[in-house]
């Protein structure tokens, strides 16, 4: 399966994600601690659960092929399609006018505020885990640590899910904090 792939990102214990020939993607989770809930619940079949949760209230999201075990290497994986389209992150650096990401920043924020309504918290929530979809639309990637709840958030939640982003230099400016946390997005027609 892993012949012919390329290496996407490695850390010290390995290899981690893996783009095999087909295109599709091989996700590789490592347990980092003996006693961990990811010993009954893998972070693989959470993906997997959290990719059909969202796709279920319109997210868009990579479409998951398989879930499995690696025993020798005492890795558990999960092989989807990726999302086709391009990072916020990588839009950025591409470069944009004012104008476009004026419009980034509100679909950003709009995106958000509809991910807390739908009850998402999404601890790993950054401009590289957004992805712009050739249709125009948002949607997300790497999402093993994503809860949803079945509820709205409240204030305090939603301020806490974006703090990661607002400890990032480069990212602090890409949302409208206030109507985040307050849950009023800036209307569609505001660009």
């Amino acid at each position: 399966m892993c012949e012919g792939a390329e290496v996407l990102e490695r850390d010290p214990h390995g290899d981690k994600v893996l783009r095999l020939a087909d295109g599709s993607i091989l996700k590789l989770f490592r347990r980092k601690r003996l006693l961990s809930s990811a010993a009954f619940y893998p972070y693989a079949r959470r993906f997997a659960a959290n990719a059909a949760a969202l796709a279920r209230i319109g997210v868009p999201v990579p479409e998951v092929i398989g879930v499995f075990r690696i025993a020798e290497l005492a890795r558990d994986a999960v092989h989807y399609r990726p999302l086709p389209g391009a990072t916020l992150r990588e839009l950025v650096c591409r470069g944009l006018d004012p104008a476009q990401r004026r419009r980034l920043r509100d679909d950003l924020t709009r995106f958000i505020v509809r991910l807390h309504d739908a009850g998402v918290y999404f601890r790993s929530l950054h401009l590289g885990n957004v992805v712009r979809t050739p249709d125009g639309r948002l949607g997300l990637i790497d999402f093993s640590d994503l809860r949803i709840y079945p509820w709205p958030l409240g204030r305090y939640l939603r301020a806490r899910n974006v703090r990661r982003m607002q400890g990032i230099a480069d990212e602090r400016d890409w949302l409208d904090l206030d109507a985040v946390v307050s849950g009023r997005a800036p209307a569609a027609d505001d660009v």
